[in-house]
């Protein structure tokens, strides 16, 4: 129900009575359903992930120690960073999307301000990693030269680590809402704008890593900036209604909601971005089913979306074997790093079949489990304190327009 009374959600029974009659009705009206959000969750995760990939690609045309600093950097401090950050985000996609389900619209701002106080503070926290990188890579086996620059790389992109804090919070905020079109086109734009000027910084004007670090931090910047002013000037259909001291509230059930998403979250490449926009879907179809209560629907979302995922898996398992001659040649001119890269390709093509269905159970988990238990509470103590403040405001109002009739009747009785 809205705040209103009115059904967000379409009615439970009725929809019930239409498709329990046909399984293959229900697969088909839950598959539209589920593509409506992981089409452009998925492209929006590729575009973001591609970000890093790009570059990636343009260093390895900069130089070997160029690629290996970016690879390094990329895959295992910002990797690490971008897991915790988007795990701990990923906590709004359970607490936003039962709020949504249940119509209670002005929370979904409240819970997108509190996560950015939390991954703010857990960036602050991160910042160590970045700048002890060196010896921290030397102590996982890496050489000195390219620790070296890794290190150097890892302290330019410290930005992007704060676009992280503010990303992930408005990705789950918007996806929520299902407003998945706004954050795939503007992805989109910020991709081709990233990819052409990577090009002029790093190969025409020969910046190397400089330009290479300039441009990733703009590119997520880019993106957080283009969201905010989406979500500032439409203000989110009711779901934006400004800054409250209420994000300070109540912080240590989210962070522990937070923690158990992160722990849950799996990443990997490419063929993880897939899965992960499947991820969203179902996050986003079983919290707002089961903040309608509609238990029933949100397992048939779960099933619909495994055999899809699967079967998407297994597509993704046979392109990387029938390619693996010639695929590292897009990421690398070097035979030798080409060579291993084939000799590998067949556990990666396990990876990426098994990783189709592992991010899209655990989100169903982090729903069910966490979400619901975690998500039910923080619901209700904050639609509680949103209640008392409404009526503590209705009260003011109520004595002041009172107080006013007073006035205008003492006034025209003396003037009488």
């Amino acid at each position: 129900m809205a705040e209103d009374g009115r059904p967000l959600l379409k009615d439970v029974d009725e929809q019930q009575k239409q498709l329990s009659s046909s399984p293959a009705k229900e697969f088909v009206y839950e598959s539209k359903k589920l593509w409506q959000i992981a089409g452009p969750a998925i492209f929006t995760a590729v575009c973001q992930y591609s970000l890093g990939a790009l570059t990636q690609t343009f260093a390895g045309l900069v130089g070997d120690l160029e690629l290996a600093a970016v690879s390094v950097e990329n895959s295992v401090i910002a990797g690490l960073a971008f897991g915790v950050m988007l795990g701990m985000g990923s906590a709004l996609e359970t607490l936003c999307g039962q709020a949504f389900g249940a119509g209670k619209l002005r929370m979904l701002g409240i819970y997108m301000q509190r996560s950015w106080v939390i991954l703010i503070f857990t960036s602050f926290l991160l910042i160590p990693i970045y700048i002890y990188s060196p010896p921290i890579l030397q102590f996982f086996g890496e050489t000195e030269e390219i620790s070296e620059a890794a290190g150097e790389f890892a302290l330019w992109m410290i930005p992007q680590l704060f676009a992280y804090a503010f990303n992930f919070p408005i990705q789950k905020f918007l996806q929520a809402q299902r407003k998945v079109l706004v954050m795939a086109w503007i992805s989109a734009i910020v991709l081709v704008i990233h990819a052409l000027l990577s090009w002029v910084f790093m190969l025409q004007w020969g910046w190397g890593l400089v330009g290479a670090a300039v441009m990733l931090n703009t590119s997520w910047w880019l993106i957080v900036i283009l969201q905010l002013i989406y979500i500032f000037v439409t203000k989110s259909d009711g779901a934006w209604s400004g800054f409250s001291w209420l994000a300070f509230t109540e912080l240590w059930g989210f962070v522990k909601l937070s923690l158990a998403s992160a722990v849950i979250m799996n990443l990997q490449g490419w063929d993880a971005m897939i899965a992960m926009g499947f991820n969203a879907a179902i996050s986003v179809r079983v919290s707002n089913e089961l903040g309608a209560g509609n238990y029933r629907q949100a397992k048939i979302s779960v099933a619909v979306v495994s055999i899809t995922s699967v079967a998407i898996g297994f597509g993704a398992f046979i392109v990387v074997l029938a390619t693996r001659d010639w695929f590292p040649y897009l990421f690398t001119t070097s035979a030798a790093v080409a060579q291993e890269t084939t000799r590998l390709s067949i556990l990666l093509a396990l990876t990426v079949l098994l990783n189709s269905l592992q991010p899209v159970l655990s989100g169903k988990r982090m729903k069910l489990r966490a979400g619901y238990e975690n998500g039910e509470d923080q619901l209700q103590q904050t639609d509680a304190k949103l209640r008392r403040k409404d009526k503590n405001c209705k009260k003011a109002c109520l004595k002041s327009s009172q107080d006013g009739q007073s006035r205008t009747h003492f006034e025209t009785y003396n003037s009488n």
